[in-house]
């Protein structure tokens, strides 16, 4: 029973295991990316946000400034991930999550089966009280996936590390918002008639207050869904799925008139049928960068390009079937 217990989950996420120990975990942040934050008025120390897009296959880093606000430091195009957009349910619908997120550093792996990872923390709250189920779920190395996001050795070392010493510099947990795409009003259209247009919807508004402030978003969950920079009633609400508490604060009037716009152009393109088709997906998606090495030299030749370990190229027919382009 034993046995068969670990090879569901493994089936159903991407599991952590001690491979060696050595001095991965350790390495210090790379001394160009150290140059970069001197450049950009960061110190190393200085929280961080991860921002993460299914559809481009990119994983974002931002760091707080010396303004106060947070600023790119960095994006690392992603090897692999699997499932279609929308977020994970269950344990083996091989989807990634998308949502709102929180990683402590308990949370960090340094002895991963896939170089160096963290846990995302699925379920959360919200994911938890809609009764969707999965463990493990990870960023991680290689460029394997069953649920979670690979960046290859080499990325997510960079990313270990800067993550790392953030929260050594006391930032108690880093946020990670995992998104179906980035959420302009042409993939807001796009995705118009998806199933999971309401919930990114919910998403987009999180997304919306750090484009327009650069400021972490305050997550807070009720009627089922995620709702943001809003302050209840009697404190934070009790209940995920009951009504919100009336709010004690009004919304940014500057995110509110980015919204608004959005709105606007997303119901123009609908209206002169300048939206294109949405995009689909066989099982997952790579980077473009990736996918050309994937054709140009096969699975083997990019398994060892992007793991010490030479992880096999998790379903690499189905990476090669994705047609996406930046330029689609």
């Amino acid at each position: 029973m034993g046995g068969i217990a670990a090879l569901a989950l493994l089936l159903s996420a991407c599991v952590s295991t001690v491979l060696d120990v050595d001095g991965k975990a350790t390495q210090p942040v790379p001394a160009r990316l150290v140059a970069e934050m001197s450049r950009k008025s960061m110190s190393p120390s200085a929280p961080i946000l991860v921002r993460i897009f299914k559809q481009e296959s990119e994983l974002e880093i931002w760091k707080r400034d010396r303004s106060g606000k947070f600023a790119l430091l960095k994006t690392y195009p992603m090897c692999r991930w699997s499932g279609k957009l929308g977020p994970k349910k269950e344990n083996g619908d091989r989807q990634a999550p998308e949502g709102f997120y929180h990683v402590s550093a308990g949370m960090l792996n340094p002895k991963s089966q896939y170089y160096l990872s963290f846990n995302l923390g699925y379920p959360n709250k919200l994911e938890a009280a809609l009764g969707y189920s999965g463990e493990a779920l990870m960023v991680h190395g290689a460029c394997s996936s069953s649920g979670c996001y690979a960046l290859t050795d080499e990325g997510v070392g960079e990313i270990y590390a800067v993550a790392r010493e953030a929260l050594k510099g006391g930032q108690g947990s880093f946020q990670v918002q995992a998104f179906p795409f980035r959420m302009t009003p042409q993939n807001m259209a796009k995705n118009r008639n998806d199933p999971n247009f309401a919930f990114w919807s919910d998403l987009k508004q999180g997304y919306d207050i750090f484009e327009v402030t650069r400021r972490q978003p305050k997550v807070s969950y009720c009627e089922g869904r995620y709702v943001f920079d809003r302050e209840f009633e009697g404190g934070e609400p009790q209940s995920v799925l009951a009504a919100c508490p009336p709010a004690l604060n009004a919304g940014d009037p500057l995110v509110a008139a980015r919204q608004q716009s959005d709105r606007l152009a997303m119901d123009n393109l609908l209206s002169t049928g300048s939206a294109f088709s949405a995009h689909a997906y066989a099982d997952g998606g790579m980077h473009p960068s990736f996918r050309k090495l994937l054709e140009r030299s096969g699975q083997s030749a990019l398994a060892k390009r992007t793991s010490l370990t030479s992880v096999p190229i998790s379903r690499p027919d189905a990476a090669l079937a994705d047609p996406h382009s930046p330029d689609e």
